[in-house]
């Protein structure tokens, strides 16, 4: 009986030894996810402490954020952003990724800002912070320079289109009912185009004029412009409180001392944010 009543307790001890250590490794699990992403509440004191903040970006969509002839990223988002983390007291620290993979890229933590001419959206606004505008552009209809049929944006049902798929610019070709090709950035999407392997691209109006000046003799033309706007920011985890207070700060202040003016100028020639 007394042999029955030790294994009994025996039994009994080991069981709560194992919910101990499942509790323990659960609790682990999620400060190892906390510390993967960072909190909002401790996000701007890590970047601080670490001296880096972590830029996602494309480094394939010029004149954004581009690779030079001799090799280094530079471009407008990239400048922007290098300056607003000196603002911060911090150097930017630029990790290259395809847009299909950025949002995912902000949400596991491996970055803790996306600067890549991001649109401002209500249906990204839900689930990601971010900053003040800093730059207002129109969405432009491309076709090839010889092309007569496609001449506005209602001319794209049923043809194809070479779209970043989760880009502004590609719901607005599937609006208008484009059946989309896939790209992985702005260079690929005009390569189809001049190929003949898509009818039309939908792209940033900026980025579009950047590259006719640096190749007039692309045989392409724009076609339409959009009459809306849009705005792009600097993007966040959702909550991710002080840092982007500390950003808008930043931008602000570059555009009341004439910073910002200065590289929109060196980059396109006219102020991009009014």
């Amino acid at each position: 009986m007394k042999k029955s009543l030790l294994f009994i307790l025996m039994v009994l001890g080991a069981v709560l030894l194992l919910a101990a250590c499942g509790d323990s490794s659960e609790d682990t699990s999620t400060e190892e996810n906390q510390e993967a992403t960072g909190s909002s509440e401790d996000l701007l004191t890590k970047v601080q402490e670490e001296g880096t903040l972590l830029v996602g970006t494309e480094g394939t969509y010029p004149p954004f954020t581009f690779h030079d002839e001799s090799g280094e990223l530079t471009g407008f988002d990239v400048e922007i952003a290098r300056e607003v983390a000196e603002r911060l007291g911090v150097e930017a620290e630029f990790l290259e990724t395809q847009w299909d993979g950025m949002f995912a890229g902000l949400d596991s933590g491996r970055f803790d800002m996306v600067a890549n001419q991001v649109g401002i959206r209500e249906d990204r606004l839900e689930s990601y912070d971010f900053s003040d505008p800093y730059i207002t552009s129109a969405a432009v209809l491309v076709t090839k320079e010889d092309e007569t049929e496609i001449t506005s944006f209602e001319d794209l049902e049923g043809k194809t289109s070479a779209q970043s798929l989760t880009s502004n610019y590609a719901d607005i070709a599937k609006e208008y009912g484009a059946e989309l090709t896939g790209v992985e950035g702005f260079n690929q999407a005009i390569e189809l185009l001049v190929s003949d392997r898509v009818d039309a691209t939908v792209n940033d109006k900026i980025s579009v004029l950047d590259f006719m000046n640096q190749r007039p003799d692309a045989p392409i033309q724009i076609a339409d412009e959009s009459d809306e706007a849009s705005q792009s920011g600097l993007q966040f985890r959702k909550d991710s409180g002080a840092i982007v207070d500390e950003v808008n700060k930043a931008l602000a202040d570059m555009i009341e001392d004439g910073t910002y003016d200065e590289i929109s100028q060196k980059w396109f020639g006219e102020n991009v944010l009014e």
